[in-house]
């Protein structure tokens, strides 16, 4: 079983283990060049889904609720990242 703490410091970890690496690729992998205000929407969206995800599991809602709102969370995540990256749906905000 994992205590608070744990569970806290995972769903922290993640993006910033996400961050690091499109830090380090940014610097050794041609082709991919972002730049500043790249990495500040990217750490605006994957701490910002982090904090929700951690509010959703520190609710008093139930195992199977928690799962499905936590699943919900990330592939609206991962929409707006591809709707960003590629312009999957053509909206204003796509990168493309």
């Amino acid at each position: 079983m994992m205590t608070k703490q744990q569970k806290t410091a995972l769903i922290f970890a993640i993006p910033s283990l996400l961050m690091v690496a499109a830090f380090i690729s940014n610097h050794f992998v041609e082709g991919f060049n972002w730049t500043g205000s790249d990495f500040l929407i990217a750490a605006i969206l994957l701490f910002g889904t982090a904090s929700f995800i951690y509010m959703i599991v520190s609710s008093k809602l139930s195992v199977r609720a928690k799962t499905i709102i936590s699943v919900v969370i990330i592939l609206l995540l991962m929409i707006i990242w591809v709707e960003m990256a590629v312009g999957l749906f053509g909206s204003p905000i796509a990168g493309s």
